[in-house]
């Protein structure tokens, strides 16, 4: 596996890049699974692929404090990202690991990676719902994954330093919530985990087979892929 530790100046270029990432592996451009980690210098709201936007975000508030809304290509419900939440995304093929064709072991696999990961630096981080990571209790993580053929995108938020009232702010009530939420609202619910941004990154790294950092990355097709698509409101709020 390489490490790719690179941030892109706009959040519309971040969630391209994941995306192209993935398409580069299935292309057979790139034979190593890939870690990225990033962190979005602008605070936006990621909706997950099938997302209705006004089910989700409370657009009005959004537009009130200049936050943007963008859309991923995979799938779960809308969170909220910037300084103090880093990000990670791990492309992976099937090859190598065969039961990531099986969703639930894709989580299972990844989030175990993780939890195992962290632990060694924030005792108690346990893996919930679908596809959470929590510590006593409290959501500081969300997940989602894109499949392809050979290939899997898996990627997700660590929320550390971030300005959680935030999120009450911009989001709603998620139509889909897992039982162990119990119908809490944001506030409640998420927490940062105690780590500086430096701990986090490392301790991320060093739960996975790192074997040398990448330098390269598809710089054309991120590119097309933000002309055509992520940077457009048709693909961001469509309903």
């Amino acid at each position: 596996m390489q490490l790719l530790d690179l941030t892109l100046p706009t959040l519309a270029e971040n969630l391209a890049l994941d995306e192209a990432l993935l398409e580069e592996a299935e292309a057979g451009g790139e034979a190593a699974d890939v870690l990225r980690l990033w962190e979005s210098s602008e605070v936006g709201v990621v909706i997950g692929r099938a997302s209705k936007v006004d089910e989700e975000v409370d657009r009005e508030a959004c537009r009130r404090l200049g936050v943007s809304v963008h859309r991923r290509t995979s799938g779960g419900a809308a969170v909220l990202v910037g300084p103090g939440c880093l990000m990670y995304s791990v492309v992976l093929a099937y090859q190598r690991h065969p039961p990531l064709r099986i969703i639930n072991e894709a989580h299972r696999h990844v989030l175990g990676a993780l939890c195992a990961a962290l632990r060694s630096v924030a005792p108690g981080v346990e893996a919930a719902g679908t596809s959470d990571l929590i510590l006593e209790g409290r959501k500081f993580s969300g997940n989602s994954l894109r499949c392809k053929r050979d290939h899997l995108l898996y990627h997700g938020t660590l929320l550390y330093d971030f300005p959680l009232d935030r999120i009450s702010t911009c989001l709603r009530m998620p139509p889909r919530q897992p039982d162990y939420r119990e119908g809490r609202e944001h506030t409640s619910f998420v927490t940062n985990i105690p780590l500086t941004n430096r701990l986090l990154r490392e301790a991320i790294a060093a739960g996975w087979p790192i074997e040398g950092e990448r330098t390269e990355w598809p710089r054309r097709r991120t590119r097309e892929l933000v002309e055509t698509r992520y940077a457009l409101d048709e693909w961001n709020l469509q309903r």
